[in-house]
């Protein structure tokens, strides 16, 4: 199958009845030994010191890897996506271009879906059956989510991984799903994870992975990544289709649609703090004023630029967070 890379979570089931094997290109990047060179690709060839690293990375992974057909989220996702589809289209790649509604008008998105499919020549009952198949994965990336909150048997970091790979199962969605069955088998048998601390985590995933680690040494477990579980589509279940599915994702539409969400996450998991991580030069800090207006729980807002681990500063910051939250919780 023709390998096409994703600039964010996106209807693959489009992508994969047309023939092709999607592929993140986020995941190559962060999770590459030496991710600087992608990043240093991009600065050579003109991206400027005040572009997000995210976005330098997606562009360095498609020129190292040569990747030649990618799709553009240019709504809904990076307000720098536009740029960066038009760029790489000048450099030769095929870029197919899509966008989430602004409107988040189901009727909206039903055309922007079929206008895809349209292009792609595949039919909608092709379609509804790759959905069908991929949403068996994505229950089995629930029941990893379910062990981390429920039964604290999967740390914060495993769960960041399991469903954060649910927006191309690592290109094998068959390889994918088995490999979550040997994760579940493992994480079933294991003792709970007592920590004095329940937080969650919101934002984009995080350049900064051990992050995870840091915050369990001060008696500390992150039990939910809010944007790494809306791409295992936690309500894929009670969707009718796929204009339904992907119309109740929350990450590309309005700020009161994803934060009813994680409130809804923050009584149901009993979180006592939440960590906000945005992404430096990023659009979407400006939704942190929203949030902490909005939701009724300490959050701190740490952010990241191109570093792979938390600097001295970030640290710092989070220790003093977490002290307060068990002063907090130790006084009721």
């Amino acid at each position: 199958m023709k390998k096409i890379g994703l600039t964010t979570t996106v209807p693959i089931e489009i992508f994969v009845a047309a023939g092709y094997t999607p592929i993140d290109l986020n995941n190559i990047f962060v999770t590459s030994e030496d991710y600087l060179k992608y990043i240093e690709i991009a600065e050579r060839d003109g991206f400027p010191k005040s572009i997000c690293a995210w976005i330098k990375g997606l562009y360095g992974v498609c020129i190292a890897h040569n990747i030649t057909e990618i799709v553009g989220v240019i709504g809904g996702d990076c307000s720098n996506t536009k740029a960066l589809a038009d760029l790489l289209a000048y450099k030769g790649i095929k870029v197919y271009d899509f966008s989430y509604p602004q409107s988040h008008a189901k009727e909206d998105l039903e055309a922007e879906l079929r206008k895809l499919m349209n292009l792609l020549k595949v039919d909608i009952t092709e379609v509804e059956k790759k959905r069908v198949e991929f949403n068996q994965v994505r229950a089995l990336a629930h029941e990893v989510d379910r062990l981390t909150y429920e039964e604290l048997k999967v740390s914060g970091f495993e769960n960041h991984l399991y469903l954060v790979n649910c927006s191309d199962f690592e290109g094998d969605a068959t390889k994918y799903a088995n490999t979550l069955k040997k994760a579940i088998e493992d994480m079933t048998l294991r003792e709970p994870i007592k920590k004095k601390l329940r937080l969650g985590y919101i934002g984009v995933p995080p350049m900064t992975a051990d992050l995870y680690s840091f915050v369990e040494q001060f008696d500390a477990s992150i039990i939910y990544n809010e944007v790494q579980r809306e791409f295992s589509f936690p309500r894929a279940a009670q969707a009718q289709n796929i204009f339904d599915q992907y119309n109740d994702y929350t990450y590309p539409y309005e700020s009161s649609f994803r934060i009813k969400e994680i409130n809804k996450q923050i009584k149901e998991r009993k979180l006592d703090g939440l960590i906000h991580y945005t992404q430096a030069f990023c659009h979407r800090a400006i939704d942190d004023i929203i949030i902490k207006a909005t939701i009724d729980l300490p959050i701190l807002n740490i952010e990241g630029d191109q570093q792979n681990s938390l600097d001295a500063r970030t640290k710092l910051r989070l220790e003093a967070f977490l002290d307060m939250l068990s002063d907090l919780k130790g006084a009721y």
